[in-house]
Order: structure tokens, then C-alpha cells, then sequence
């Protein structure tokens, strides 16, 4: 029997690794889910991939690739864990992070009121280099060798082992970064370097040296965990199993590589959700998504325009900005496992604390996070809205102990236990609205243009509210709604972003200058892709440019045709875009002029995606919901529980419409379809939910 070809998508969340299995040959895809293992990530990873090998009846040997999306560096980041850090820079220019943007943030009017938060690096572990290059890259004072060895030792002396290294301009010229890095590996070995011009090679020093300095953060952690993933990866059938780790801009890169640049995976896993959403909602006909992924912390959720998820250079992670290409996730702590508690004023919040995997919420029988603190899945589980187990009956869950946590709760608000329940799933559902507002009202667009896409262990159970709070039409809840960012692992090609900053107006663009920048760039995005295993006919590349108008301070990204470069063309796109984000455009204005600041390629490796299935409209539909067995389910406090029908997805065949109340269950997830809504089964198997006609 010849061998198979698997390919294994596996997303670690904060609750449950979600697994999905893809076979090249038959085209069969299996999919399961096994408990997190906060402790050690590397140990739930494992266990996925034994059990969905066992489902789909492969051995390691069959493994062909195992595509990765991680948490490791995003939760580092979100909980504030940085480990010493020290930071070298310009001589003179020691208190750059300090000074950082001299902004203060919304909300805080009057400055007086605001604190400034610790820098990522404190004061006394900066120190200066001398020597200046000037923004050309052009030297105006020689590297100060001397110096340079002096403050090598005495980081070394200091036990300060992770550096981060932004000299002025060295996105112009990277000389003076590389003779310090050779200098650190003569004085200091044991120290983890990341420098400025390898890291992020842009203008605009501050930005620069902070996503240099989470870059160096993060790679110790993140390093030793994907080598330790690797080693055991190999000791599943002694060979190295290709394996790669999603990047925050919605590509991989193998494991070898993603060492030398972890900070292109602090959005590992939300982007895989992202990516999996968009490709199931296009192919259903939905070309204006939103995608909402709800996991047992959080909720991510990211806006879709013809399949394309947006990307942003200006995100940020906790309190870390980090100005690499990211798919635009806006991230609220609304999951599962979120906690209500009491404010000091006696009022009702919930999250961003989460119970996590372990202990978890309380009806998973471990005695919670703390003194009966009530989550939102307990507040689900008592409201009948799911079922009284997890994973089809995996994990039993304990619904009196959810009960007598929300019974000790409302009493203390004065509620009945069920408007107190009700309470939770509305202050969560508000604040999973405003996070789609972010991403939508906030950038001029219409909520209630888009179709809404669902997914996650908890993603779809607020579905109808949010709909309500929204007023948006549609929502498209896929098959298997838990596993979508494993899913969407499967889906993803490798990608690299190469930039430089080329700061010229169009009066005075050279463009055979600005072609050989692009041509430089593209060199170095085939050299990776070479490295990667993709042979030259199979590389595609994407350039884009950064523009601005003359004296503004941000800039809009628009795309570059290959071949013969042709700068008013992408002028026109530029003056276009600008017109679409801000509501005008100096197209017809001679005085005002654009001005070219980055030079931007991406580096494509396709890669074999899976075939979403399509299923005929002609089977008979499920047996109506009068013969089913039912659960008393709470949707509306004053009207208490209703005895609601129960079905499961797998019977419900395409064509089949339901009008709410309902409860459909599933392996990973429940949708719970309020009075007033109905759901249709496509022919894809996704479920859409619309309001009902009367």
C-alpha cells in the first residue's frame, strides 16, 4: 500500500487545541479537538495529533506537513511577561522609548490623569553606541569600536542575556548594526540578539526599536518552544516532518526560520481563524465578511473584503505596538472561560480575566478560578443554551456547581439566578459588539453591509444578540465552527514581507532607482522561498506601496503592478484609496503633491488547499421539530424556560430550514437560535441564521 500524504493543521488555544487532519490523496478531512496543556503547550500539541491520527488511521509516517498557529508570543505579550531586556542605540539617543510618541491615550482628555506605563526596557539597561549615519545610509561618524566592546561587557558582566539593537538610519544602511552584532558574539556570546535592520527595515526610530525590542522578547520563549515541538515532531517517525508556524500576516514559515523572526507570529493564531473564515464564507457566495472567532479567552474578530482579510502595519499587541504586516484583529477578553465579578460600586462586569483550561469554569467540576467565580459558560450551561457536556461527551459537565455559583451571584446583585445569567451573556455580547464595531464603524464602514461569520468553541452561541445589538442580515456559521482556525492552517501559503524606506515625492521619483529597491526585495523573497522548498516557477510576488500626501504624518497602502514601473498609476490608486478611508482627495490639486515613503514585496509559496465540498439540495429534511427530544432552555428572563427542540448538526442534511427556538449541537460548538430567527442548511453545510419573515 502506498503511502498517504497528511497534512495536519493544529491551532493551540487557551481553552482546546483544535485539530484538522487533510488527506492529499482522498481528499478526506477529519477534524477533533483535545484540552490545552497551559503548563506545557508542546504536550497538548502532541496529543492532537495522536488522536486525530488515530481518527483518520494514519501513523506519523504518513505526515507529509503540520502547519502550526501558536499563542506563545501573543500571550507573553497580552499578560505583560518580558523577561530583562536591554537596548542599544545612537549614543544621545538613550531615552528614545521615554520620549516615545508624546501621545496620550483615548479616553484620557487631561493628561494629568494618565500615567505613563514601564517602558519595555527601564532606563538603566539603555545605553548609547557612538557613531551616525545620516538617512541616506551615507556615514557621517565612524562606529565607535571601543565603545561598542565596553557596553557589550557590561551587559554581559550584568547576566543581561536578550538585546535589542536600533542605531539611527539603519534602515538606510545596516552597517553599524551588523558590527555591533559581531561584536556582542565576540564579548558577550551568550546573548540573543535582534536587530532593527532585520527586524523592520522603516523610518521612524521610536516604532522601529520597539518591534525590534518584542521581537528580541519573545525569542527565547517562543524559540525553545518551537525546537522543543520540532525534536518530538522528529520523534514520531524518526525524520524531520516539515513544520510550520503561522506568521500575524496570514502566511507560514517553516520552524527553522520563524526562530530568527518570532515577532512575526504574535498573531498566530487569531490570523488562521481569519484566514479559515474568509475561504469558507467566499466560496458560500459572501464577499463582505466579518469574522468573529470565540475561543475560552477571547474573542478575535477581523473584517473580509472579497476573501481578503485587511492587514495593518499599525498594530499592536497589550502594550506593545509592533509595525509589522498583521491581519487587522481587534482582540476582546470574551470567551468561555471569561469571569464576571463585581466592581467596588457593586456593578456587574466580565472579563478580561479568564478561567482558562485549568482549573476552568466551575461547572468543568475543578473548583474554578477562585472563590465561585461564575463564567460565561457556566451562565450558558445554566441558562440550558448547551448541553451538560463538551466534545459530544468528552468532558461531563457539573451544572449544579454553575448553578450555585450563579445563584450566590445574583444574590448579591438582588436577580433572580436567571436574569443574573442573562446579564452575563449581555454584557458579553456588547462587549463582542463593540469590538465589530472597531473594525467596522470606526474605518467608515457599515456593519450591516457584511454577513457576520461565526466560529470557535463559544463563537456562535451570542449569534442572535449580536445580530439584534448590530442589526446585521446574515450569519454564516461553517461546519465544525471550533476547528475553523485549524482549518484555515490548511488554507494558508507561505509568505514573507520585505520593506524599505524610500522617502522621495513623485517630482523627484527615479524610477530605475525605485525598480532596483523592488528588484532587491523580490531577490531577497525568492532567495526564501528557494530555502523553503518552492522551485522558481512556483514563487509569486505581491509589491505595494506606502503614500502620503506631502505633510501628513500616516500613510495609505496601495498595490504595484510588476514590470515597468508606472508612477502615476499608482498615484491614481493612491489619490483612490485615499479618497475611500478619509472622504476626499487632492487628485485635481497641482499644490499638493504625493510623496513615496516604503517599497514594499511579499513572496508567495502556494501550497494545495482543501476542496470545500459541495453537497446536492434535493435530501429529505429532518423530522420536525415536534418529534425531538427537547431541554428547558432560558433565552429571555421574564419569560422563564421554554422547552426547546434539540438537533445535531450531522442530521441536519442541505436545504433544511428550522425556524427558532432551536438547539443545535455539535462536536465542538452550539448554536442556540432564539424565538424570531431561522436557520437554513447550504449546500456547503454552513448554517445561516437570518430573522424570521414574520
Amino acid at each position: 500500500m502506498s503511502q498517504r500524504r497528511i497534512r495536519i493543521g493544529i491551532d493551540t488555544g487557551g481553552t482546546f487545541t483544535d485539530v484538522v487532519a487533510f488527506d492529499e490523496g482522498s481528499g478526506e478531512l477529519v477534524t477533533t479537538k483535545t484540552p490545552s496543556t497551559p503548563s506545557n503547550p508542546a504536550d497538548g500539541f502532541l496529543d492532537g495529533i495522536d488522536k486525530v491520527l488515530g481518527l483518520i488511521g494514519a501513523t506519523g509516517a504518513d505526515i507529509d506537513a503540520v502547519s502550526h498557529g501558536t499563542t506563545v508570543a501573543t500571550n507573553q505579550l497580552l499578560e505583560g511577561k518580558v523577561d530583562r531586556l536591554g537596548f542599544i542605540t545612537t549614543a544621545g539617543y538613550e531615552a528614545m522609548l521615554e520620549i516615545a510618541r508624546q501621545s496620550v491615550p483615548d479616553g484620557y482628555g487631561n493628561s494629568y490623569f494618565w500615567v505613563k506605563p514601564d517602558r519595555i526596557v527601564p532606563r538603566d539597561l539603555v545605553k548609547g553606541v557612538g557613531g551616525r549615519l545620516d538617512y541616506t545610509g551615507a556615514e557621517v561618524r565612524s562606529f565607535d569600536e571601543a565603545g561598542a566592546r565596553a557596553v557589550a561587557r557590561w551587559f554581559r558582566d550584568r547576566g543581561v542575556n536578550t538585546l535589542g539593537v536600533c542605531f539611527l538610519h539603519a534602515y538606510a544602511n545596516p552597517e553599524h548594526e551588523e558590527r555591533m552584532r559581531a561584536v556582542l558574539a565576540e564579548e558577550h556570546p551568550d546573548a540573543v540578539v535582534s536587530l532593527s535592520s532585520e527586524v523592520l527595515r522603516e523610518y521612524r526610530e521610536y516604532e522601529r526599536a520597539m518591534t525590534t525590542l518584542v521581537d528580541a522578547a519573545v525569542k527565547p520563549r517562543l524559540s525553545a518552544y518551537v525546537r522543543n515541538i520540532a525534536a518530538r515532531l522528529h520523534a514520531l517517525d524518526d525524520r524531520t516532518i516539515p513544520f510550520y508556524v503561522m506568521k500575524s500576516n496570514g502566511g507560514v514559515l517553516s520552524a527553522d526560520e520563524v526562530v530568527h523572526q518570532p515577532i512575526t507570529t504574535v498573531l498566530s493564531g487569531p490570523a488562521a481563524g481569519a484566514l479559515g473564515a474568509a475561504l469558507i464564507a467566499k466560496v458560500a457566495g459572501f464577499d463582505k465578511v466579518l469574522t468573529s472567532d470565540g475561543g475560552g479567552t477571547s474573542t478575535d474578530v477581523s473584517v473580509v473584503i472579497d476573501g481578503e482579510p485587511t492587514l495593518t502595519t499599525e498594530g499592536s499587541v497589550g502594550a506593545f505596538p509592533s509595525k509589522i504586516p498583521m491581519i487587522d484583529v481587534v482582540t476582546v477578553g470574551a470567551g468561555g472561560g471569561s469571569i464576571a465579578w463585581l466592581s467596588p460600586e457593586g456593578t456587574l462586569k466580565v472579563g478580561p480575566q479568564s478561567a482558562g483550561a485549568d482549573p476552568g469554569p466551575l461547572c468543568y467540576g475543578k473548583g474554578g478560578a477562585g472563590e465561585g467565580a461564575v463564567t460565561i459558560t457556566d451562565a450558558h450551561v445554566v441558562l440550558g443554551r448547551i448541553p451538560p457536556h463538551l466534545l459530544g461527551g468528552e468532558i461531563p459537565l457539573d451544572v449544579d456547581a454553575a448553578r450555585t455559583g450563579v445563584e450566590a451571584l445574583a444574590t448579591q446583585l438582588g436577580l433572580s439566578p436567571e436574569a443574573c445569567a442573562t446579564g452575563i451573556l449581555e454584557i458579553s455580547a456588547w462587549n463582542q459588539a463593540n469590538a465589530l464595531r472597531q473594525v467596522t464603524v470606526k474605518r467608515g464602514l457599515d456593519v450591516r453591509d457584511f454577513t457576520l461569520t461565526t466560529f470557535g468553541g463559544s463563537g456562535s452561541l451570542l449569534l442572535c444578540r449580536l445580530m439584534d445589538i448590530l442589526g446585521i442580515p446574515t450569519v454564516l456559521v461553517p461546519p465544525n465552527p471550533g476547528n475553523v482556525s485549524a482549518f484555515g492552517l490548511l488554507t494558508v501559503d507561505v509568505k514573507n514581507d520585505y520593506v524599505q524606506t524610500h522617502v522621495t515625492l513623485e517630482d523627484h521619483l527615479d524610477a530605475a532607482a525605485v525598480t532596483g529597491i523592488y528588484d532587491e526585495l523580490t531577490a531577497r523573497a525568492a532567495e526564501a522561498l528557494a530555502k523553503e522548498g518552492f522551485d522558481p516557477d512556483q514563487h509569486q510576488f505581491v509589491r505595494t506601496a506606502d503614500l502620503r500626501y506631502f505633510g501628513q504624518a500616516f500613510e495609505v497602502r496601495v498595490p504595484v503592478a510588476t514590470g515597468d514601473l508606472d508612477p502615476q498609476a499608482v498615484a491614481d490608486a493612491f489619490h483612490a484609496e485615499h479618497k475611500a478611508l478619509y472622504g476626499y482627495d487632492f487628485s485635481g490639486d497641482g499644490s499638493q503633491q504625493v510623496e513615496w515613503v516604503n517599497l514594499r514585496v511579499s513572496g508567495i509559496g502556494p501550497i494545495q488547499r482543501p476542496e470545500i465540498k459541495r453537497h446536492g439540495l434535493d435530501t429529505p429534511a429532518p423530522s420536525s421539530p415536534a418529534t425531538r427530544p427537547t431541554r428547558g432552555v432560558c433565552f429571555d428572563a421574564a419569560e422563564g424556560y421554554v422547552e426547546t427542540p434539540l438537533f445535531q448538526r450531522s442530521e441536519l442534511s442541505p436545504g433544511t430550514v428550522i425556524t427558532g427556538p432551536v438547539i443545535i449541537e455539535e462536536f465542538g460548538s452550539t448554536v442556540p437560535i432564539h424565538p424570531g430567527f431561522d436557520v437554513r442548511v447550504d449546500e456547503y453545510l454552513n448554517l445561516i441564521v437570518t430573522r424570521s419573515a414574520q
